[in-house]
Protein backbone atom coordinates (compact mmCIF):
# COMPACT_ATOMS: atom_id res chain seq x y z
CA UNK A 1 0.00 0.00 0.00
CA UNK A 2 1.04 3.50 -1.20
CA UNK A 3 2.22 5.27 2.33
CA UNK A 4 2.23 8.92 1.09
CA UNK A 5 0.30 11.40 3.39
CA UNK A 6 0.50 14.64 2.15
CA UNK A 7 -0.46 16.21 5.38
CA UNK A 8 2.94 15.02 6.71
CA UNK A 9 3.83 13.53 10.21
CA UNK A 10 5.25 16.76 12.39
CA UNK A 11 3.57 17.76 15.19
CA UNK A 12 0.95 20.23 14.51
CA UNK A 13 -0.75 17.70 12.21
CA UNK A 14 -0.57 15.40 14.79
CA UNK A 15 -2.09 18.25 17.03
CA UNK A 16 -5.02 19.27 14.17
CA UNK A 17 -6.03 15.21 13.56
CA UNK A 18 -6.70 15.58 17.51
CA UNK A 19 -8.64 18.49 17.57
CA UNK A 20 -11.12 17.19 14.35
CA UNK A 21 -11.67 13.86 15.86
CA UNK A 22 -12.16 15.57 19.61
CA UNK A 23 -14.22 18.50 17.72
CA UNK A 24 -16.20 16.03 15.45
CA UNK A 25 -16.82 13.30 17.59
CA UNK A 26 -20.50 13.02 17.95
CA UNK A 27 -20.83 13.72 14.18
CA UNK A 28 -18.47 11.11 12.99
CA UNK A 29 -19.20 8.62 15.75
CA UNK A 30 -22.73 8.94 16.40
CA UNK A 31 -24.64 5.60 15.97
CA UNK A 32 -20.82 3.50 16.01
CA UNK A 33 -20.79 1.24 18.75
CA UNK A 34 -19.31 -2.15 18.83
CA UNK A 35 -20.56 -5.29 21.06
CA UNK A 36 -19.06 -6.53 23.69
CA UNK A 37 -16.35 -9.21 22.87
CA UNK A 38 -16.81 -8.13 19.35
CA UNK A 39 -13.10 -7.85 17.21
CA UNK A 40 -12.88 -5.07 15.34
CA UNK A 41 -10.21 -3.87 13.33
CA UNK A 42 -9.40 -0.10 12.79
CA UNK A 43 -7.24 0.30 9.93
CA UNK A 44 -4.84 3.54 9.62
CA UNK A 45 -5.13 4.30 13.23
CA UNK A 46 -2.70 7.13 12.71
CA UNK A 47 -1.80 9.21 16.16
CA UNK A 48 -4.85 7.40 17.61
CA UNK A 49 -7.22 10.47 17.19
CA UNK A 50 -10.23 8.27 16.31
CA UNK A 51 -9.24 5.43 18.71
CA UNK A 52 -10.07 6.46 21.96
CA UNK A 53 -13.58 7.38 20.70
CA UNK A 54 -13.84 4.17 19.27
CA UNK A 55 -12.61 2.68 22.97
CA UNK A 56 -14.96 5.13 24.68
CA UNK A 57 -18.07 3.99 22.73
CA UNK A 58 -17.46 0.21 23.00
CA UNK A 59 -15.64 -0.95 25.98
CA UNK A 60 -16.02 -4.12 25.94
CA UNK A 61 -15.16 -5.09 22.23
CA UNK A 62 -11.36 -6.00 21.39
CA UNK A 63 -9.71 -3.73 19.08
CA UNK A 64 -7.19 -4.07 16.68
CA UNK A 65 -5.49 -0.77 15.09
CA UNK A 66 -3.02 -0.67 12.53
CA UNK A 67 -0.47 1.98 10.98
CA UNK A 68 2.40 1.98 8.86
CA UNK A 69 3.65 4.49 10.87
CA UNK A 70 5.77 3.73 13.84
CA UNK A 71 5.92 6.77 15.10
CA UNK A 72 2.10 7.11 14.71
CA UNK A 73 1.88 4.42 16.68
CA UNK A 74 3.64 5.37 19.70
CA UNK A 75 1.78 8.93 19.87
CA UNK A 76 -1.14 6.84 19.90
CA UNK A 77 -0.73 4.57 22.38
CA UNK A 78 0.16 7.49 24.22
CA UNK A 79 -2.87 9.23 23.73
CA UNK A 80 -5.75 6.74 24.19
CA UNK A 81 -3.53 4.37 27.06
CA UNK A 82 -6.67 1.56 26.33
CA UNK A 83 -6.01 -2.47 26.00
CA UNK A 84 -5.71 -1.60 22.10
CA UNK A 85 -3.98 -4.24 20.19
CA UNK A 86 -1.77 -1.90 18.54
CA UNK A 87 0.49 -3.26 15.49
CA UNK A 88 2.54 -1.35 12.55
CA UNK A 89 1.34 -3.21 9.70
CA UNK A 90 0.08 -2.55 6.15
CA UNK A 91 -3.76 -3.51 5.38
CA UNK A 92 -3.02 -5.69 2.63
CA UNK A 93 -0.55 -7.69 5.09
CA UNK A 94 -3.10 -8.64 7.07
CA UNK A 95 -5.05 -11.94 7.24
CA UNK A 96 -7.08 -13.01 10.15
CA UNK A 97 -10.87 -12.56 10.57
CA UNK A 98 -12.43 -9.92 11.97
CA UNK A 99 -16.32 -9.17 12.97
CA UNK A 100 -16.07 -5.29 12.06
CA UNK A 101 -13.87 -3.42 10.68
CA UNK A 102 -13.51 0.76 10.96
CA UNK A 103 -11.72 2.92 8.16
CA UNK A 104 -11.75 6.84 8.76
CA UNK A 105 -9.70 9.33 6.65
CA UNK A 106 -7.81 6.84 5.00
CA UNK A 107 -8.84 5.72 1.92
CA UNK A 108 -8.58 9.45 0.69
CA UNK A 109 -5.07 8.74 0.71
CA UNK A 110 -4.89 5.39 -1.21
CA UNK A 111 -4.09 5.06 -4.86
CA UNK A 112 -6.43 2.25 -5.26
CA UNK A 113 -9.08 2.24 -2.84
CA UNK A 114 -11.05 0.11 -4.58
CA UNK A 115 -8.68 -2.81 -3.83
CA UNK A 116 -8.30 -1.85 -0.31
CA UNK A 117 -11.54 -2.30 0.19
CA UNK A 118 -11.93 -5.51 -1.86
CA UNK A 119 -9.21 -6.76 0.34
CA UNK A 120 -10.70 -5.35 3.73
CA UNK A 121 -13.80 -8.01 2.88
CA UNK A 122 -12.20 -10.82 2.80
CA UNK A 123 -11.14 -9.73 6.62
CA UNK A 124 -14.58 -9.43 7.29
CA UNK A 125 -16.52 -12.48 9.08
CA UNK A 126 -19.60 -13.30 7.14
CA UNK A 127 -22.33 -11.02 8.37
CA UNK A 128 -19.87 -8.55 9.55
CA UNK A 129 -19.42 -4.72 8.86
CA UNK A 130 -17.80 -2.15 7.85
CA UNK A 131 -17.88 2.05 8.59
CA UNK A 132 -15.98 4.05 6.26
CA UNK A 133 -15.81 7.95 7.01
CA UNK A 134 -14.45 10.01 4.53
CA UNK A 135 -14.53 13.75 3.76
CA UNK A 136 -14.80 15.54 0.41
CA UNK A 137 -13.17 18.97 -0.11
CA UNK A 138 -15.41 20.11 -3.16
CA UNK A 139 -17.68 20.40 -0.58
CA UNK A 140 -16.69 22.75 1.51
CA UNK A 141 -17.67 26.61 0.81
CA UNK A 142 -17.89 29.85 2.56
CA UNK A 143 -18.79 33.37 3.16
CA UNK A 144 -17.36 35.85 2.28
CA UNK A 145 -16.75 34.11 -0.71
CA UNK A 146 -13.55 34.09 -2.05
CA UNK A 147 -11.77 32.86 -5.33
CA UNK A 148 -8.89 33.25 -3.23
CA UNK A 149 -9.81 31.38 -0.81
CA UNK A 150 -10.92 28.82 -3.21
CA UNK A 151 -7.83 28.35 -4.98
CA UNK A 152 -5.54 27.55 -1.84
CA UNK A 153 -8.17 25.03 -1.34
CA UNK A 154 -7.46 23.45 -5.00
CA UNK A 155 -4.13 23.48 -4.04
CA UNK A 156 -4.76 21.26 -1.38
CA UNK A 157 -6.52 19.10 -3.66
CA UNK A 158 -4.18 19.11 -6.63
CA UNK A 159 -0.88 18.18 -4.02
CA UNK A 160 -3.16 14.95 -2.51
CA UNK A 161 -3.97 14.12 -6.32
CA UNK A 162 -0.20 14.07 -6.79
CA UNK A 163 0.37 11.65 -3.93
CA UNK A 164 -1.74 9.61 -5.51
CA UNK A 165 -4.96 10.13 -3.55
CA UNK A 166 -8.39 11.59 -3.93
CA UNK A 167 -9.49 14.54 -1.83
CA UNK A 168 -13.32 14.20 -2.89
CA UNK A 169 -13.53 11.05 -2.80
CA UNK A 170 -16.57 11.24 -0.14
CA UNK A 171 -18.48 11.30 -3.11
CA UNK A 172 -17.23 7.92 -4.34
CA UNK A 173 -18.20 5.35 -1.22
CA UNK A 174 -21.57 3.91 -2.54
CA UNK A 175 -19.68 3.18 -5.91
CA UNK A 176 -16.50 1.95 -3.97
CA UNK A 177 -17.60 0.14 -1.42
CA UNK A 178 -20.31 -1.72 -3.99
CA UNK A 179 -18.01 -2.28 -6.56
CA UNK A 180 -15.65 -4.11 -3.72
CA UNK A 181 -18.57 -6.45 -3.09
CA UNK A 182 -20.21 -5.23 0.06
CA UNK A 183 -24.12 -5.35 0.68
CA UNK A 184 -26.64 -2.97 1.87
CA UNK A 185 -24.22 -0.21 1.39
CA UNK A 186 -25.74 2.83 3.35
CA UNK A 187 -24.21 6.40 3.05
CA UNK A 188 -25.10 9.44 5.27
CA UNK A 189 -24.02 13.24 4.86
CA UNK A 190 -22.82 14.25 8.24
CA UNK A 191 -22.70 18.25 7.72
CA UNK A 192 -20.48 20.43 9.56
CA UNK A 193 -22.12 24.12 9.79
CA UNK A 194 -20.41 26.82 11.28
CA UNK A 195 -21.11 30.51 12.25
CA UNK A 196 -20.32 32.81 14.89
CA UNK A 197 -23.43 31.47 17.27
CA UNK A 198 -21.13 28.38 17.45
CA UNK A 199 -17.89 29.37 18.19
CA UNK A 200 -16.84 25.80 19.51
CA UNK A 201 -16.92 25.09 15.91
CA UNK A 202 -15.29 28.07 14.24
CA UNK A 203 -12.34 27.04 16.37
CA UNK A 204 -12.29 23.62 16.76
CA UNK A 205 -13.43 23.02 13.07
CA UNK A 206 -13.03 25.81 10.67
CA UNK A 207 -9.91 27.55 11.75
CA UNK A 208 -7.55 24.56 13.86
CA UNK A 209 -8.96 21.61 11.23
CA UNK A 210 -9.62 23.04 7.94
CA UNK A 211 -7.75 26.07 7.73
CA UNK A 212 -5.07 24.35 9.53
CA UNK A 213 -5.38 21.54 7.20
CA UNK A 214 -5.17 23.92 4.01
CA UNK A 215 -2.00 25.54 5.79
CA UNK A 216 -0.59 22.87 6.04
CA UNK A 217 0.63 22.53 2.51
CA UNK A 218 2.10 26.07 1.74
CA UNK A 219 5.80 25.39 1.42
CA UNK A 220 4.41 22.51 -1.10
CA UNK A 221 2.05 24.31 -3.38
CA UNK A 222 4.89 27.15 -3.83
CA UNK A 223 7.44 25.01 -4.19
CA UNK A 224 5.37 23.05 -6.85
CA UNK A 225 4.64 26.73 -8.86
CA UNK A 226 1.10 25.57 -7.71
CA UNK A 227 0.77 29.23 -6.08
CA UNK A 228 2.70 32.69 -5.42
CA UNK A 229 3.31 33.40 -1.65
CA UNK A 230 1.32 36.66 -2.15
CA UNK A 231 -1.49 34.49 -3.91
CA UNK A 232 -1.31 31.91 -0.76
CA UNK A 233 -1.40 34.59 1.71
CA UNK A 234 -4.40 36.54 0.20
CA UNK A 235 -6.71 33.01 0.32
CA UNK A 236 -5.24 32.12 3.29
CA UNK A 237 -6.32 35.56 5.09
CA UNK A 238 -9.39 35.13 2.87
CA UNK A 239 -10.40 31.59 4.76
CA UNK A 240 -10.19 33.33 7.98
CA UNK A 241 -12.26 35.75 7.22
CA UNK A 242 -14.72 33.33 7.50
CA UNK A 243 -14.14 32.80 11.17
CA UNK A 244 -15.27 36.42 12.12
CA UNK A 245 -18.54 37.88 13.10
CA UNK A 246 -20.70 37.28 10.03
CA UNK A 247 -18.71 34.43 8.26
CA UNK A 248 -19.79 31.15 7.65
CA UNK A 249 -18.46 27.79 6.62
CA UNK A 250 -19.52 24.52 5.39
CA UNK A 251 -18.10 21.36 4.98
CA UNK A 252 -19.61 17.56 4.83
CA UNK A 253 -18.19 14.40 5.15
CA UNK A 254 -19.83 11.27 4.15
CA UNK A 255 -20.42 8.02 6.76
CA UNK A 256 -21.04 5.16 5.14
CA UNK A 257 -22.00 1.31 6.76
CA UNK A 258 -22.10 -1.64 4.39
CA UNK A 259 -22.15 -6.08 5.38
CA UNK A 260 -20.55 -8.77 4.24
CA UNK A 261 -23.76 -10.85 3.65
CA UNK A 262 -23.08 -14.52 4.97
CA UNK A 263 -22.75 -17.18 2.04
CA UNK A 264 -21.43 -14.57 -0.33
CA UNK A 265 -18.28 -14.47 -2.09
CA UNK A 266 -14.63 -13.78 -0.64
Amino acid sequence: MDTSYVHGYAEPEARRLGDQADTLAELLHAGTAYPAGSRVLEVGCGVGAQTGHLVARSPGAHLTAIDVSAASLTQAKAKVGADVDWRQADLFDVDETFDHIFVCFVLEHLPEPGKALAHLKTLLRPGGTITVIEGDHGSAFFHPRSEHAQAAIDCLIRLQADAGGDALLGRRLYPLLAGAGFDDVAVEPRTVYVDASRPGLVAGFTRDTFIAMVEGVEEDAIARGLTTASEWNRGVADLYRTTREYGTFHYAFYKATAHRTPGGAS
